[in-house]
């Protein structure tokens, strides 16, 4: 409906023979917002006053012009200007009917696929090899994820990048470890204390000069293609892949092993990217190493900083790995957008090897590459979250405590569940409440994990939206009546259908703006705008006349078709009876 309003607006302007006077710009800032007060209309604009100045007439004089020469649709029933100038749009009430009935019966919710679907890169999660995952992993991964299952809603080719840290000079320690562990332990280790293994070596490669210089030698031995290091390369990669996928699973995130893209798979582009960038003339050799200064970006000194490409000893630093992983991105993976969910810390890394990629001409104009990044996850005293004793946090424990608060939460409510579903409401509360706490933020901030917050079923939680999907439910439980056409008979059946019909706009902003936390605020508005709704317009009482029962039932319907897509869009589940 927005951009219907906004054609009505161009088309008024080109009556008014006043396009040309607009640049392009312009008419791109002009909007269509929806009105937080519905007494002022459904949608409004500022149009007038955004253009009135380069016209040189007064906003609201232009406002009157406008609509004047607006061409009359059956979907608006009426139009206002107010204030200085703004331009009020009213909905035609049976219009938003047939639009709520055919909502309903449209496994989409009214979201179209895009009309210009593209191939899209999203680097998420990111782990490291033989370390266990820690809580700070989690919010990479869920909220790519989040946005990764958007775009493929929309239509776009998602490629998902698990950009996983499997390469460097900790992997002769890391390998000559596997080998002595096996040695002593047999071929068939099971690896699971990851933690163990990584302090184990390094206290190894330190007290022992001969396992010392194994290691070292294996690190060369590796790096030059040696079959029996590149083997047991392999196996810790695949030992710790195994132990994050079985993770990824319980948290309902959509990465497989078919996604791990590590640092190793453009290890043999880096000795071609350097010499490039050597004969483009934008690295320089200093004291041994190779060097790509960038004016933009200075030292503490103010002199331009200096990003090494390859270091005195003829070793490879992050910057090229992911020049490489660039060029490879778009070159091989064809991709038109490139979407880096990392560390809001890694902003200058990123942003000054984009820089050098596009100066060597790696990032064509027409590929979108954007870094999305996130703040730190604290604890309630406002520092970095982690364990009684100030360790590290390890994802697995994390989602342990979750499903153990949650079954004594049941437990305290006297649930009569039982046996698998018991079990999946479990996962499903724990893992929604999780997810959603970080979802729900936005990403560009620090936020607060707190336990008694996001397991609430009061306020803006996911036991909350799960609780409300699955009341609409038990009213379906009740009756068997069936939904009809839609009527609408109070102003607040008017505010939740509008809500409804904003479903396609929350969706397609988290797909622009890659923040998942506009969709679950748009859940929790029309959970809440369902609740005054249910407790306002009797449903299934006796004196309410059949029309109206079946409408109010068409209302449900949707809301918890809305509530329930909406929330598979973030990788939360919903149950029918909690």
């Amino acid at each position: 409906m927005k951009t219907k309003i906004l054609n009505l607006i161009k088309d008024s302007l080109n009556q008014l023979k006043l396009s040309e006077q607009i640049s392009d710009s312009q008419l791109a800032a002009l909007k269509i917002e929806s009105t937080k007060d519905r007494a002022h209309g459904d949608f409004a604009t500022n149009a007038a006053l955004i253009l009135a100045k380069s016209l040189h007439q007064a906003p609201r004089q232009l406002a009157e012009q406008i609509v004047a020469h607006l061409n009359s649709i059956p979907q608006i029933s009426k139009v206002e200007i107010a204030g200085p100038g703004f331009i009020n749009f009213f909905i035609n009430q049976d219009y938003i009917c047939r639009q709520i009935e055919e909502l309903q019966q449209d496994p989409r919710s009214g979201v179209a696929l895009t009309a210009n679907p593209q191939t899209i890169v999203v680097d998420y999660s990111a782990p490291n090899v033989a370390k266990e995952m820690a809580v700070h992993h989690i919010r990479s991964t869920v909220i790519g994820d989040a946005c990764v299952r958007v775009l493929e809603f929309l239509g776009n080719k998602v490629i998902r990048a698990n950009h996983i840290g499997d390469w460097g000079t900790q992997f002769g320690m890391l390998i000559a470890y596997l080998e002595k562990k096996e040695n002593e332990q047999g071929q068939g280790l099971d690896l699971t204390d990851f933690e163990a293994f990584y302090r184990e070596a390094k206290l190894c490669f330190d007290e022992d000069p001969k396992f010392a210089d194994k290691a070292r030698q294996y690190v060369v031995q590796l790096q030059g293609g040696d079959a029996y290091c590149y083997k047991m390369w392999q196996k810790l990669v695949k030992l710790t892949m195994d132990q994050n996928i079985k993770l990824y699973q319980r948290l309902d995130v959509t990465l497989t092993d078919r996604d791990t893209m590590g640092e190793s798979l453009y290890n043999d582009m880096l000795p071609g990217i350097v010499a490039d960038l050597q004969q483009q003339g934008l690295a320089v050799e200093d004291q041994g190493a190779l060097v790509v200064y960038l004016p933009e970006y200075k030292n503490k000194d103010g002199e331009p900083l200096g990003n090494i490409v390859r270091k005195s000893d003829g070793g490879y630093l992050y910057t090229t790995t992911d020049l490489a992983c660039i060029k490879y991105r778009i070159e091989k993976l064809h991709a038109q957008r490139i979407l880096y969910f990392t560390d809001s810390r890694q902003a200058q890394h990123l942003h000054s090897t984009w820089k050098i990629a596009k100066l060597a001409g790696y990032i064509p104009e027409w590929v979108s590459v954007e870094h999305c990044p996130f703040g730190m996850m604290l604890g309630k005293d406002g520092k970095p979250f982690k364990t009684r004793t100030g360790g590290t946090v390890k994802l697995r424990e994390l989602l342990d405590e979750a499903e153990q608060r949650v079954e004594h939460m049941l437990e305290e409510r006297h649930s009569t569940l039982s046996g698998e579903q018991r079990a999946q409401v479990i996962h499903n509360i724990a893992i929604g409440a999780i997810k959603y706490a970080d979802l729900s933020k936005n990403r560009n901030t620090d936020y607060i994990f707190d336990w008694d917050q996001m397991l609430s079923f009061e306020g803006n939680t996911a036991p909350y939206l799960q609780y409300a999907y699955s009341r609409i439910c038990s009213i379906f439980r009740k009756t068997s009546l069936k939904t009809g056409a839609v009527v609408l008979s109070s102003p607040v059946e008017e505010e939740l259908c509008a809500k409804l019909l904003a479903f396609s706009t929350a969706v397609n902003d988290v797909a622009q703006k890659s923040l998942p936390n506009i969709l679950c605020t748009y859940l929790y508005e029309l959970s809440g705008l369902f609740m005054h709704f249910y407790e306002h317009c009797p449903i299934l009482k006796d004196e309410v006349s059949p029309e109206l029962k079946a409408s109010r039932l068409t209302l449900c319907a949707t809301t918890a078709q809305v509530l329930k897509l909406g929330l598979s869009l973030l990788g939360i589940q919903v149950m029918e009876q909690m």
